[in-house]
């Protein structure tokens, strides 16, 4: 009986032992978190997202963003919440942690060196806030690290040597953030990796030889860096490599021929804005399943290789800005054989020294098309009328060549086009009414031209437009009243060198959030309407060439923002000067005007 009460004794006690020393731990754990919850902000103070973080009886167990295991803090994630200030210390006493997730809000400060107290951490992302400072050398304590994201901060310092203490990372994201110096060979060291991004820093040198040891290694992003030199042939050799970015940075070199076959699980090649020489490597043809081709503004040249039919989930291929050359009246059918390319949504081909005609068959290219760039090459003859077909297209722009023939009307069937620029071509005869069933049209430009007519009144139903430029043609009549009554035009209206007639409507006035108006050189004629100085947002208002009579609006001094005014060659009188010194005394002393001789004071 006695030894039957020693053990109920005994177990008793033990039992009280570790409810305490249980209670003792949760407690620990529950005022880091309150210390963490003193030090944060809440964005929006409407709202209070840790709102049940008390310092009461309540089990932090049950607090918003908290996971517990065993009566410890094993999760938190705070991602999203709206909330800022800085991340407190006591972070690190939070020591059976494996999983922080503080992205998306707007903390700031460093990351405190007590984050290297978390040896059971594996997922730390602290990524799209306003972190500053340097990597505390204590994070390579955290052994246990599979995933490292501390992408879109202001965190700066060289990347330490020691990060390939982390020998368990699988993912290392350090993208735009303020990083200098060069990429640490230590890197090389943590062959556990699949995704390195490192991109959009102030990172130098060269790219090391030595990452090609990553042979575990998906997705390789070294993009907006200062990068320079040949790119290592182990690169090139990284098979595992699904993603391969190095666009803008200053590397040189030919692209090696057999790029095709050396990553032959490639899906994403982003080269653009770099150094590169040499043709393209017909290879990259043979990839049957990329996604997407990037080689714009570079130098290479020579011709577009075969082998585009083979890309049946091409998403994206642009070669613009190179010196992409082709011949003769077929120089272009290589656009024919991207009409198997069933869901491609990108296709530029501009800034290059391509020859010959738009093939009819671009009508059969992707109905997911949004965006085509063809201008500044050598394309002549008339546009397709196939063009119609591409029901998808948002931009269309081939200008700057030598495209011919009058607009074909079914272009009015783009009906989700938002840019359109036929600028700097030979096009001619009339703006087809057509035109205006593009009611989502944002930008117009079809400048340098022989277009005729007049400017359709179906203009009138752009109530999205910022930009209209029609200069540089042959057109004539009158300015729709319609088109003064665009509020949404607020960068350019341009009709200068055209053949323009009439009196400038009062209207013209409601156009008070354009910043460039140019009516020079037509045969405008009457008053200038004293309803202009209702655009408070110009800066340029160029009106020379004309016919305008009349005195000029002494309330255009009263446009603050005005830096040019042109209003020469034209028969106004001569007392307008007296008049605008007077209300433009505060004018900027870089504004510039000129009518005859007539200086700003």
């Amino acid at each position: 009986m006695a030894f039957s009460n020693y053990t109920i004794i005994l177990s008793i006690a033990i039992f009280f032992t570790i409810s305490s020393a249980t209670q003792l731990t949760i407690d620990t754990d529950k005022q880091a978190l309150l210390a963490l919850k003193s030090n944060f902000l809440s964005i929006n103070p409407y709202t209070t997202p840790l709102s049940n973080w008390l310092n009461d009886n309540s089990s932090p167990c049950n607090w918003t963003g908290v996971t517990c295991s065993q009566q410890r803090v094993v999760e938190l994630n705070l991602s999203g919440m709206g909330l800022g200030g800085l991340i407190s210390p006591h972070i690190g006493n939070l020591s059976f942690l494996r999983s922080l997730h503080l992205q998306n809000n707007q903390f700031s400060g460093p990351i405190p060196d007590q984050i290297g107290n978390l040896f059971n951490l594996n997922t730390f992302n602290v990524s799209f806030n306003l972190i500053n400072g340097e990597i505390p050398t204590n994070l390579s304590r955290c052994s246990d690290l599979v995933n490292l994201d501390l992408m879109q901060n202001q965190i700066s310092g060289n990347i330490p040597d020691d990060i390939n203490r982390l020998s368990k990372l699988q993912q290392l994201n350090l993208a735009r953030n303020h990083f200098f110096g060069q990429i640490p060979l230590a890197i090389a060291n943590i062959t556990s990796l699949t995704y390195l991004n490192l991109g959009t820093n102030g990172l130098i040198g060269g790219i090391p030889s030595e990452l090609g040891n990553l042979r575990n290694l998906r997705i390789l992003d070294l993009s907006i860096n200062n990068l320079s030199g040949n790119v290592p042939q182990s690169v090139y050799n990284m098979s595992s490599l699904v993603y391969l970015v190095l666009a803008a940075n200053h590397l040189t070199g030919d692209l090696p021929t057999n790029i095709g076959f050396s990553l032959p699980n490639l899906l994403g090649f982003n080269f653009c804005f770099n150094m590169f020489t040499g043709p393209i490597p017909s290879s990259l043809h043979n990839l049957t399943r990329i996604r997407s081709i990037r080689m714009s503004y570079m130098l290479l040249h020579g011709s577009v290789p075969p082998g585009l039919e083979n890309l049946r989930d091409l998403e994206m291929y642009t070669i613009a800005g190179n010196r992409i050359f082709s011949n003769g009246d077929d120089g272009l059918s290589f656009l024919t054989s991207l009409t198997n390319a069933t869901r491609l949504s990108y296709l530029a081909i501009d800034g290059n020294l391509l020859e010959g005609r738009i093939p009819e068959s671009i009508g059969s290219l992707s109905k997911d098309l949004r965006k085509l760039y063809m201008g500044g090459n050598r394309i002549y003859g008339r546009i397709p009328a196939s063009i119609g077909k591409l029901s998808g297209l948002m931009l269309l722009n081939l200008s700057y060549n030598s495209i011919s023939g009058e607009i074909p009307p079914e272009i009015g069937m783009l009906t989700f086009l938002q840019e359109l620029d036929l600028s700097g071509n030979r096009l001619s005869g009339n703006i087809p009414v057509s035109i205006g069933n593009l009611e989502r049209l944002n930008k117009i430009s079809m400048s340098g031209n022989e277009l005729v007519g007049s400017i359709p009144t179906e203009f009138e139903k752009f109530k999205n437009l910022i930009k209209l430029d029609l200069s540089r043609n042959m057109l004539n009549g009158s300015i729709p009243r319609g088109i003064l009554n665009l509020r949404s035009l607020s960068t350019i209206l341009n009709l200068s060198k055209n053949s323009f007639t009439g009196n400038l409507a009062q209207d013209i006035g409601k156009l008070d959030n354009l910043v460039t108006i140019d009516l020079s050189n037509n045969l405008f004629s009457g008053n200038i309407p004293n309803s202009i100085s209702n655009c408070k947002s110009l800066e340029k208002l160029l009106m020379a060439n004309n016919k305008f009579t009349g005195s000029i609006p002494s309330s255009l001094g009263e446009i603050k923002g005005l830096e040019i005014l042109d209003i020469s060659s034209n028969m106004t009188n001569p007392i307008w000067v007296r008049q605008l010194n007077s209300c433009r005394s505060s004018r900027k002393p870089k504004a510039r005007q000129r009518k005859r001789g007539w200086r700003p004071n």
